[in-house]
């Protein structure tokens, strides 16, 4: 199984037709991706085509959802125009949305934040990778991208990935698979301080999933969304996890390359997080590249297999 998305899930691209979300419709639909229409304003009508692939492009969400039958949107509109497109998903009734655009106002989220709650639309983002569900064929072939994810690393598997940075998923995941260890899905929701889905959104659905077996969680410095997904998965959770906190030499009071990684309290700097997540028995990846290691002696001590 896999978690929000899977192979059959029906995508619609909003910013179909500008460079960067062309480019990756392109890789997503090589991927084997589902990707069933194209929303750009005024271009209603046109076909966004490649390959064998002849996509519709409509000039409202609305209207490709109800043609299509498209149940998810990915997000590649400009930062001043991409609140409205967020929320243009959701007066659509779309399940997910996920929001790749960088550089999104804050004062644009929390308007985006208040009119989604109690909705039906899940949003992941914004600023973020994406999530991928990888399929089974070669290079993990016939799964689901969506974002900008590099499809070809992953492995069908077990093991879920959640993390802040697109990088460490993407170095998370590689491990994983060079160690014929597959994922269930993976899920970057992003650096923003402001965002849809927290890391305890995502734990909580791997940890209800049968079919994943244990999990990676990455952070960084700046908030307590990692410190509050320790805790719950101390309480509630018996699946092995491995963590990683990136962060630990920035000097304090210091704004890093994301917008949500500024410490401002007692429990958001790395050391802090790393004390967290020991206490809550989250096996710590002393570096990047001891993340899959991590997670094999997390799931040695447990007994669990994971490959």
């Amino acid at each position: 199984m896999s978690i929000l998305i899977t192979p059959a899930t029906k995508i619609l691209i909003q910013g179909i037709t500008g460079e960067f979300g062309a480019r990756h419709t392109r890789l997503s639909l090589d991927y084997g991706t589902q990707v069933v229409a194209g929303v750009t304003p005024g271009k209603g009508g046109q076909w966004f085509e490649h390959g064998t692939h002849r996509v519709p492009i409509f000039n409202s969400v609305a209207d490709a959802a109800r043609a299509t039958g498209a149940t998810v949107s990915a997000i590649f509109v400009p930062p001043p125009f991409a609140a409205d497109a967020i929320l243009e998903g959701a007066d659509a009734g779309l399940e997910l949305a996920v929001a790749i655009t960088e550089g999104i106002p804050i004062r644009d989220m929390v308007r985006v934040k208040r009119a989604m709650q109690g909705g039906s639309t899940r949003l992941v983002g914004p600023n973020c990778p994406g999530l991928v569900t990888p399929g089974t064929g070669k290079d993990s072939f016939g799964g689901c991208r969506i974002g900008i994810a590099p499809g070809y690393i992953h492995k069908k598997g077990h093991v879920g990935v959640v993390s802040r940075s697109g990088t460490l998923t993407y170095e998370a995941v590689y491990q994983l698979t060079v160690k014929n260890i597959g994922q269930s899905t993976c899920v970057g929701i992003g650096g923003d301080p402001v965002n849809g889905t927290s890391h305890l959104d995502v734990i909580k659905l791997f940890n209800a999933d049968p079919e994943t077996h244990g999990m990676i969680l990455i952070g960084e410095i700046g908030g307590t969304a990692e410190v509050e997904a320790a805790r719950w998965i101390k309480a509630n959770c018996q699946k092995p996890v491995a963590g990683f906190i990136a962060g630990a030499t920035a000097p304090a009071g210091r704004r890093m390359g994301h917008a949500g990684a500024i410490v401002g309290g007692e429990e958001d700097t790395a050391a802090a997080k790393i004390a967290v997540f020991r206490e809550c028995g989250i096996e710590v990846a002393a570096t990047p590249s001891d993340l899959a290691d991590a997670l094999l002696r997390a799931a040695k001590a447990r007994g669990v297999t994971l490959s």
